[in-house]
């Protein structure tokens, strides 16, 4: 099918939306909306920035038909960083539809659903979606991220020299806590981002961007194995009659040996941190604090509620107790 009819199929989708109407983007959860449809482009608007962006007819078109060059279905991980918008407006067209499980932009034979979210607003979207899949995880580094917050909001970490020692001692206990367990999570959550990463260029996100890499690990063999390949290289034993990795490699400089005759090795994957937003990070912080503080909903009163014990039974915990006034207890 010519891509002229599609446009107009497109164009027709995005004239009917409502004027508030928010669409997300697949990858990065980035919402915005369409605030102009012409008869060569579309412009949308950032929800977060404001900022605007004209998306280009001839733009979709090279999309289509990477869709239809890949079979149907398109890797949403092969699109540049900027042309998510165009993959969540495309999926407007009703025979276009983003998996978000499975990561694809599909051309179908039946009408699908898009990346609209069902709302009037920004506002009131971001609300349907925290209120949808904002649920109390089963954590330690959950739970120690609570007390965390609750202790650098009473006391200014800024001014450390000023806080007391009881305070101190919570705060260095909290943070050690929360970084081992975030540790753990950060681990499992690597594992899993493994099987999704297959090259080496960024993946972006909505705080930032990772990417697959390696690296190479090297252990010594068994010493009487790298001492007897040495030997017979020239180099004598009591030259390396204690074998570590300096004395190993002043050794390798002055043969022809491998690496790999004295040294294990061995590659492993990993996924290191290639950027962090720190802005939208801070926007998006506040916007949390700013919708508890004035959010008239029953349910963020029973937070406030319970973010109020929560205060009162860490000053429990945590308050001095001079040993007189424990032992008059007992």
């Amino acid at each position: 099918m010519p891509f002229t009819a599609s446009w107009r199929t497109l164009l027709e989708e995005c004239d009917a939306l409502a004027a508030d109407a928010t669409l997300i983007t697949p990858l990065t959860e980035t919402r915005f909306r369409i605030t102009d449809v012409q008869e060569h482009r579309i412009v949308i608007e950032f929800g977060d920035s404001g900022d605007s962006q004209p998306l280009q007819r001839e733009q979709f078109e090279t999309l289509a038909e990477r869709i239809t060059d890949a079979g149907g279905t398109f890797e949403l991980e092969r699109l540049p960083a900027d042309a998510e918008p165009y993959a969540a407006v495309l999926s407007l067209h009703p025979r276009y539809e983003i998996n978000d499980q499975a990561g694809t932009l599909t051309e179908t034979e039946e009408p699908t659903t898009s990346q609209l979210i069902k709302g009037t607003s920004v506002q009131s979207a971001n609300e349907q979606a925290d209120a949808a899949g904002r649920t109390e995880p089963d954590l330690e580094v959950y739970a120690d991220m609570l007390l965390l917050i609750d202790a650098l909001e009473r006391h200014d970490p800024t001014a450390l020299e000023e806080c007391g020692t009881p305070v101190l001692i919570n705060l260095y206990t909290l943070l050690s806590d929360v970084q081992r367990n975030a540790g753990d999570l950060r681990q499992a959550v690597r594992e899993v981002l493994l099987g999704r990463l297959h090259h080496d260029q960024p993946v972006h996100g909505q705080y930032g961007s990772v990417q697959r890499t390696s690296r190479r690990n090297r252990s010594l063999k068994d010493d009487e194995e790298v001492i007897s390949v040495l030997g017979n290289a020239g180099i004598s034993r009591e030259r390396l009659l204690t074998v570590d990795r300096e004395k190993v490699d002043e050794a390798l400089e002055v043969t022809e040996l491998a690496e790999s005759e004295v040294y294990e090795i061995d590659k492993s994957e990993y996924v290191r941190k290639a950027d962090v937003d720190e802005e939208r990070k801070e926007t998006r912080l506040q916007g949390l604090k700013d919708q508890l503080a004035l959010s008239d909903d029953p349910d963020a009163e029973d937070l406030r509620q319970e973010v109020d014990d929560l205060e009162q039974r860490i000053e429990e915990l945590t308050e001095f107790k001079p040993g007189t006034e424990v032992s008059s207890r007992l």
